[in-house]
């Protein structure tokens, strides 16, 4: 690989956002063999029915959509499970879901507070019920979705991450190289814009611990089992479908851990499973149906914490300690551990645990 392909996917892969350094977990992820799940397309979304009347909604265009979506299809309208990244994402899932269904969304739900699954909620009129936990609510109303360590990680870089690329773009001459940075550039200029357009909406109606709707001959359950992810975690359980949707609870890999509570969330996933279901619909990835993927991930973060523990005792700086950890051992369920190393960003957020000084 020449030095200016290297440089490309560095820029390439800086521009990746909350799911940035997930590995892909084991498993085929439950694609459409034969008897699975169908699959359409519109024009930025392609929609996987999982179950009857049950998606998995992902982006299938240059259109920045961050996270993944659920959609519920019901007897007489929709829920929709994460209402995306900004209101032009959440604007262009609605317009897509007539290519499935001509029933209106009624009911969104937002799993968590980040700005990839929260930020689309100013479209919704009034009378869609957007639902959350009280602590997501809490958090975005008090503006965390749009500021804070995790929305500059990911968000604040964006004009300095624009002006890399425009930099480097100048000096390309391999065409297949340069067109692929172009159409990068383009999206990061285009969701910018978009950004501009983002009001923080707090979700309408919240839960502490359990909500049930019954719609039609449907049973939908939204649960929160304790801290994970974030504070706030809702998960949509479809118990006659035998389906979850998680949101970052859950990713096809390795989740972003910044805002996450590692120890909680191992008993967090405990509760979880006690749950009968045979569908995963993640926050990121394809939809999957092994149960053992979460076993993988609970021994993940059972050493990672174990290990950042030892080395806070030993007075190690976060810094050191992530680039001490390893996790190596779990190479086999998440791709991508090639050495010793952690992510920084989980670590510093575990000593934050430990110090006690997390948000």
């Amino acid at each position: 690989m020449t030095g200016r392909r290297q440089q490309l996917r560095r820029l390439l892969f800086a521009g990746a956002w909350l799911c940035a350094g997930c590995a892909p977990g084991g498993g085929d992820g439950g694609g459409a063999e034969a008897g699975g799940p169908t699959t359409s397309e519109a024009a930025h979304f392609e929609f996987t029915e999982v179950v009857p009347g049950v998606y998995h909604a992902q982006g299938a265009s240059d259109l920045v959509v961050g996270s993944n979506a659920g959609v519920v299809v019901n007897e007489a309208d929709v829920l929709l499970v994460d209402s995306h990244i900004s209101p032009a994402a959440a604007n262009a899932l609605i317009e897509d879901l007539r290519s499935i269904t001509d029933k209106p969304v009624r009911y969104a739900a937002n799993t968590h507070w980040h700005f990839d699954h929260a930020h689309g909620n100013q479209v919704y009129p009034p009378e869609v019920e957007i639902i959350s936990h009280e602590a997501t609510r809490a958090a975005i109303a008090a503006g965390r979705s749009n500021s804070g360590r995790s929305y500059e990680l990911f968000v604040g870089s964006i004009p300095r991450r624009i002006e890399q690329l425009e930099a480097t773009l100048d000096t390309m001459t391999d065409a297949a190289a340069r067109a692929e940075l172009e159409a990068t550039l383009e999206a990061q200029r285009t969701y910018y814009a978009q950004l501009q357009e983002v009001i923080p909406t707090p979700p309408n109606t919240t839960l502490s611990e359990r909500l049930t709707l019954f719609k039609g001959g449907r049973e939908i359950q939204f649960h929160f089992f304790g801290r994970a992810h974030t504070e706030g975690d809702v998960i949509v359980y479809l118990p006659n479908d035998r389906v979850i949707i998680t949101g970052d609870m859950l990713t096809a890999g390795l989740p972003y851990m910044g805002d996450g509570y590692v120890n909680e969330w191992v008993e967090t996933l405990d509760r979880l499973k006690a749950l009968d279901f045979d569908w995963i619909i993640p926050g990121h990835g394809e939809p999957y149906r092994e149960r053992e993927r979460i076993d993988h991930l609970q021994a993940y973060m059972r050493d990672l914490w174990d290990q950042s523990v030892a080395l806070h005792g030993q007075g190690v700086s976060a810094e050191e300690a992530a680039a001490r950890i390893d996790l190596t051992a779990h190479a086999d369920n998440f791709g991508g551990i090639p050495s010793p190393g952690a992510n920084p960003v989980a670590v510093l957020r575990i000593f934050e645990l430990l110090d006690g000084t997390a948000n």
